[in-house]
């Protein structure tokens, strides 16, 4: 055995940097040091590394590859390894684009570590530099007694594991699911409160005799009293999803957390099209095991609070890799058109750039394709495209793009801005879009009459009257 000692520096600066390695020897044998930490998901394994390494292998061509978040072009070096003693390389990444130049910061709104993370201190460490996030919120959650890793954590900005670019935060997931195995109520995110929502989880995530109560929307309003952000998270799963977002107590829209979803946006549009104005996040729910992240663009000079005002305002776009940007007649995400004047056509602008090709963007008109560009060999990774459309109809307009190519999580690679709100916001299908949500809130109510646990016929009153306050938005919709 021979012992390999890796330098990984940023090309640019010559700085030492954090990254994902592996190491394949000459059998294709995945190895890593004895004490690393490693990469949880799916797709090809890794092992972390704070800038320098040292791993034993075999004699014969080994493999390096080294992936620095995603805007660093994953670095691929094969070394011939001697029968003993040892081998020396540098690693110099590079930038295949530079967002945070141009005010635009990743974040992952959503991450927790299992109660089988033995080393939780050291991951959080790593995380946010190795993944290259501006900002990682971990959250505290509740499933009866599992010993959480990450909820040793007290609630709040984490000062030991933040620095000037790279902000950590400790949040809160609330949730409620029913023994079915449904998402129940739901799940919400809390970032930037100061102390505990009490209670952290309902319903049988505490016990089998816990009640169904409080609803969650009572827990997003002493989030907010704490001037805290509040975001619901997986799709809008849930039965109180359409309510909390009917009721205006919701800051942001976490889609398809977890690796194991697709992306999926039927319930985001829907809550659009009702004139729901909410930004798109995202983030990876268990151990950092995707690309996910939601970059938001700031006003000022990078700090949590100008990022989080840029959340609120809808300046993001979602991606696990591309760059997505979007101007309808000059507007960006998060703003605002008048209504169009009949027979008008709307120059649209879909700016993009993605280390790995793309092979269509979309612009999505009150949850329709309006137009797609297939961008050819010479754009596929870099491109900017105006097209002219119809927007005859309040709502919204936003972009998406995907791709063939998979990144290392083995994941297709993909994006979505914000929208663009038109006039009211509020499009013409919207009567349709609320009848689905009032059939599903008529559905959520009878389980609560029916099916719910609760102590007293109060609780259960008070979740029913929360529910039919939600439901007579949308019914105020599909009447007018």
């Amino acid at each position: 055995m021979a012992t390999l000692h890796g330098h990984i520096r940023d090309a640019r600066s010559d700085a030492r940097v954090e990254a994902k390695v592996k190491v394949l020897t000459a059998s294709g044998q995945f190895t890593h040091p004895r004490d690393g930490i490693l990469k949880v998901g799916p797709g090809e394994p890794s092992f972390y590394c704070d800038g320098e390494f040292r791993v034993d292998v075999p004699r014969g061509a080994t493999e390096i590859v080294v992936e620095r978040g995603t805007e660093y072009e994953p670095l691929r070096r094969t070394v011939s390894m001697p029968q003993k003693g040892s081998a020396e390389v540098t690693l110099r990444l590079k930038r295949w684009t530079d967002l945070p130049a141009d005010h635009w910061y990743p974040g992952n709104t959503h991450l927790h570590y299992s109660e089988r993370e033995d080393r939780p201190d050291e991951r959080l460490r790593l995380d946010p530099h190795v993944h290259d996030l501006s900002v990682t919120v971990v959250s505290i959650l509740q499933r009866r007694a599992l010993p959480y890793a990450s909820n040793k954590y007290p609630v709040g900005f984490m000062t030991d594991y933040s620095t000037a670019h790279h902000v950590v935060d400790c949040g809160e997931e609330s949730r409620h699911n029913v023994r079915r195995g449904g998402f129940g109520y739901g799940h919400v995110m809390f970032l930037r409160i100061r102390n505990l929502v009490d209670p952290v989880s309902r319903g049988d995530l505490v016990s089998d005799f816990d009640p169904d109560s409080p609803p969650l929307s009572f827990a997003c309003d002493d989030a907010r009293d704490q001037d805290g952000i509040v975001l619901w998270c997986h799709n809008g799963q849930g039965m109180e999803a359409p309510v909390a977002a009917a009721l205006g107590k919701l800051d942001a829209f976490n889609l398809f957390d977890p690796y194991w979803c697709d992306p999926e946006y039927d319930i985001w549009y829907r809550l659009l099209n009702c004139g729901i104005r909410l930004p798109a996040s995202t983030g990876t729910d268990w151990f950092i095991c995707s690309n996910n992240r939601v970059y938001v663009q700031t006003d000022d000079d990078f700090s949590y609070d100008s990022w989080l005002d840029g959340l609120r305002a809808g300046r993001t776009f979602i991606t696990n890799g591309p760059a997505l940007f979007l101007s309808v007649d000059g507007v960006s995400p998060g703003g605002g058109l008048a209504s169009p004047a009949a027979g008008t056509r709307t120059p649209v602008t879909l700016t993009w750039r993605s280390f790995h090709p793309l092979r269509r963007v979309e612009i999505v008109h009150n949850g329709r394709v309006v137009a797609s560009v297939k961008p050819d060999a010479g754009d596929a990774r870099d491109g900017v495209h105006t097209v002219d459309v119809a927007l005859e109809a309040d709502g919204w307009v936003a972009a998406r793009t995907y791709g063939d190519a998979r990144d290392s999580f083995g994941h297709a690679v993909y994006a979505h801005t914000s929208p663009v709100y038109i006039g009211s916001g509020v499009a013409p299908r919207a009567a349709e879009s609320a009848a689905y949500f009032v059939q599903a809130l008529d559905d959520a109510m009878a389980w609560v009459d029916k099916v719910g646990k609760f102590t007293n016929d109060a609780q259960r009153e008070e979740v029913a009257e929360l529910f039919h306050r939600g439901r007579q938005v949308y019914a105020g919709i599909l009447a007018g």
